[in-house]
């Protein structure tokens, strides 16, 4: 039993050496974008906004009634993407996804519950890259990192159901040839809620182990 468990750390160990060169990455790039004045950011997300927007249009996507004209919309989630926090933490998690149904709302309904399944994933992604580049640091031993990582994988489920009210950034559907809608969407969620959420799944597994590991993250990151 000792020795699975020792392969078992081995691995997420390897594991997580394996993603810190893509996670340096990450947030060299955050540190570029933190780094650009307000006003240059807002040019160059109107510019990918308004080329994908050109694209979406062709192929065939339109805006639901009353909402924004897809450009805009897609401005909107290119400056809230842009925005980090000190830690490069972004300031927004973002959740996306698609589904067709018989009528609007039926298709817009199962979307959206998609999107929020996608949305604790990326809360996740965010929360692991956090903790590989505390790991980076020598801040966490890679047995430390491998066990707060295997709690955070646990925890999937608790995260997603801890997500509490989601903001709908876009919106957009287009009409298939057999006459079913298929629907667009993508929402945002508070990132100090969503390392909230992460931080709740991740402690009641650790509780089984004990509260030093838990609180030495709360030390190390902030919570």
């Amino acid at each position: 039993m000792k020795k699975n468990l020792l392969i078992m750390v081995a691995f997420l160990a390897s594991v997580t050496i394996c993603c810190a060169q893509s996670t340096k990455e990450q947030m060299k790039e955050r540190m570029e974008l933190y780094k650009m004045g307000k006003e240059e950011l807002n040019q160059k997300a109107s510019k990918d906004a308004r080329k994908e927007a050109k694209k979406l249009e062709k192929e065939g996507w339109l805006i639901a009634p009353g909402a924004l004209p897809i450009a805009k919309q897609l401005d909107r989630v290119y400056i809230m993407k842009y925005e980090v926090d000190d830690d490069m933490f972004p300031k927004w998690i973002m959740g996306e996804a698609m589904s067709i149904g018989e009528n609007y709302d039926a298709a817009k309904m199962q979307a959206l519950a998609l999107a929020k399944q996608n949305l604790a994933g990326e809360i996740k992604t965010e929360v692991t890259a956090l903790i590989e580049n505390n790991v980076d640091n020598k801040q966490l031993s890679a047995e430390e990192a491998a066990s707060v990582t295997k709690s955070i994988s646990g925890g999937m489920q608790r995260i997603e159901q801890s997500i509490g009210r989601t903001v709908t950034v876009t919106e957009m559907y287009r009409t298939l040839k057999n006459k079913n809608k298929e629907v667009r969407v993508q929402i945002a969620y508070n990132a100090k809620m969503a390392k909230e959420a992460a931080k709740k799944a991740v402690r009641d597994d650790l509780e089984k182990e004990g509260e030093a590991l838990g609180k030495k993250l709360d030390e190390i990151i902030g919570w």
